[in-house]
C-alpha cells in the first residue's frame, strides 16, 4: 500500500494549537505521513514550499489565515509543480475557506485530502499572486486598521466594529477601471477583484465568482453622495447592498489613479496609481469540497 505523505506549513502562532495537533495524530494513525514546519518570519513560507517540494511530496497543508494561504500558493504557483495544495483555515476572517465551503475545523480540512485536486485560477498584480481578493477604498482601509487584539477577542466581527468606529475618517477614492469592453470611472466605496466571493471578515462583494473560469470577478461600489452618507448602515448591513454594484468578469482588468490606491491583497497592502490584474487560468491544484460554490462543477443546476 502507498503511504499518503504531506507537508503541514503551519503558521508560527498555531504552534500550540491542539486541535492542529489531535488532526495531525489521527492522519498520521490512519496511515498519512505528514511533516510538519512552522513560519517564524517573511520568506518562511516560500523557503518551506521549496523544502518540501526538493523532499517529493506531493501535497503541502497551509495552515494559518488568508495571508499564509496565499503565500503558499503563490510559492507553489511560482514553482510551477503538479503538487497539490490543502487548506486549513486557521485565521480571523478565513475568506476564502468561507466561500469555497472548506471545513474550518483541523480535521474536516485534512479530509479533504480524500478529495481530488482541481486546477483552479489565481489573480496576479505586479508580479504578485493572490488567492482570494484584491480589495480597494473602504474594504482595504478597514482590514488594513483592525488590530490584532481586536480579532482575537472579537473575530470577524472586528471588521464591522472598526468600520462603524472609524465611520469618520473613511473617505471614497477616486478610480477608472478599465478591461475588455469595459470602462467605468468615479468616486468608489469598494472595490474588489478576484477569483473569491468575500474580504474583509465576511462581506461579500463578488457573490458568483468562480475560481476555475480563468476570469476575475470585479465589483464596483460606486461613492455618489446620497450613497456616501448611508455608509454607516451599509455597514451595520454587512454591505447588504448588492443593487448598487457595477460588476463584470474579465481576463484583466487595469486601474488608474491620480491620488494613488490603497490596495490589500489578501492581507498584504499594495499601493499604486497605475495597476494591471489579470487572471492566471488553472495555476494551481486544490483540494476543495466536491460541491465548492467556486468550482463550475460544484455550482447546482436548476
Amino acid at each position: 500500500m502507498t503511504v499518503r505523505k504531506a507537508f503541514l506549513i503551519l503558521h508560527g502562532k498555531q504552534a500550540l494549537n491542539d486541535d492542529v495537533r489531535r488532526a495531525v495524530e489521527a492522519h498520521r494513525a490512519s496511515g498519512c505521513e505528514i511533516a510538519v514546519r512552522l513560519t517564524w518570519e517573511a520568506g518562511d513560507a516560500q523557503r518551506l514550499v521549496q523544502e518540501a517540494l526538493a523532499a517529493g511530496y506531493p501535497h503541502i497543508i497551509a495552515g494559518g489565515g488568508d495571508g499564509t494561504l496565499r503565500d503558499i500558493a503563490e510559492a507553489m504557483a511560482q514553482a510551477d509543480t503538479d503538487a497539490s495544495l490543502v487548506l486549513m483555515p486557521l485565521g480571523t476572517a478565513n475568506d476564502f475557506a468561507h466561500a469555497a465551503s472548506v471545513p474550518l475545523d483541523c480535521a474536516g480540512a485534512l479530509a479533504l485530502l480524500d478529495e481530488p485536486a482541481s486546477r483552479i485560477d489565481l489573480g496576479e498584480v505586479g508580479g504578485q499572486l493572490f488567492l482570494n481578493m484584491a480589495t480597494g477604498g473602504f474594504g482595504s482601509q478597514v482590514t488594513a486598521n483592525t488590530s490584532d487584539d481586536l480579532k482575537k477577542v472579537l473575530g470577524g466581527a472586528a471588521y464591522l466594529f472598526t468600520g462603524l468606529s472609524r465611520f469618520a475618517e473613511l473617505r471614497p477614492a477616486y478610480g477608472r477601471l478599465t478591461g475588455p469592453g469595459f470602462e467605468w470611472e468615479g468616486q468608489l466605496l469598494a472595490l474588489g477583484i478576484g477569483n473569491g466571493r468575500q474580504a474583509g471578515g465576511g462581506h461579500v462583494l463578488c457573490p458568483e465568482a468562480l475560481a476555475d473560469d480563468g476570469l476575475l470577478d470585479v465589483s464596483i461600489l460606486p461613492a455618489p453622495t446620497e450613497v456616501f452618507g448611508t455608509l454607516r448602515d451599509l455597514l451595520a448591513g454587512g454591505l447588504g447592498v448588492d443593487n448598487l454594484f457595477v460588476r463584470t468578469r474579465l481576463p484583466w482588468v487595469e486601474i488608474h489613479s491620480a491620488e494613488g490606491l490603497d490596495i490589500n491583497l489578501d492581507g498584504e497592502p499594495l499601493a499604486g496609481d497605475s495597476l494591471r490584474f489579470s487572471a492566471r487560468p488553472k495555476a494551481l491544484s486544490v483540494h476543495l469540497p466536491r460541491h465548492s460554490p467556486l468550482l463550475s462543477r460544484g455550482v447546482l443546476k436548476p
